[in-house]
């Protein structure tokens, strides 16, 4: 279950609704009032690791949409990115198309909860560390978890899919 805090214990996306539901341990991260727009300023202002903050990218092929989860201070290389999934070649969808296809909107956009499953890859760096945070599917939250517990929520798959820095 959830860890509240003062400021939280009212306020529950529904992210933190689902995981509740499933009896998914987490903790909610708010940083609403902080002004905070990337993933990196998101780390900094609730004192983590950019390299276990992680950003939810929505990508298509051919036919299929995919879901690949990467450090907000890493970049999704589209090339590693589509070898995982068995696709010749994958493009970032519009930002005008997030909202209708998954229910969240960019910046707020979490791997839990859109509107269908989506075929999703993690970067295999989430193994290393206990818990990852990642958009709790509203601009000004995050949910920190342990990344095999992301597994009892969504389907999901390891690979390299950053670019070497």
């Amino acid at each position: 279950m959830s860890k509240k805090t003062k400021d939280t214990k009212d306020k529950k996306t529904n992210v933190m609704r689902l995981l509740d539901q499933a009896n998914i341990t987490y903790t909610s991260h708010n940083y609403e009032s902080t002004g905070a727009i990337s993933g990196v300023e998101v780390a900094a202002v609730l004192g983590q690791d950019p390299d276990r903050t992680f950003k939810t990218l929505v990508t298509h092929g051919r036919q299929e949409h995919y879901v690949f989860i990467v450090p907000v201070a890493a970049e999704l290389d589209l090339k590693k990115a589509a070898s995982a999934v068995g696709e010749k070649s994958i493009e970032m969808i519009k930002q005008k198309e997030l909202l209708p296809l998954t229910g969240y909107v960019h910046g707020g956009c979490s791997p839990i909860g859109m509107k269908k499953p989506f075929r999703t890859v993690i970067d295999e760096t989430a193994l290393l560390y206990d818990t990852i945070m990642f958009s709790a599917g509203k601009i000004g939250w995050q949910v920190e978890m342990n990344p095999q517990d992301l597994e009892q929520m969504i389907e999901l798959e390891y690979a390299d899919i950053t670019k070497a820095e």
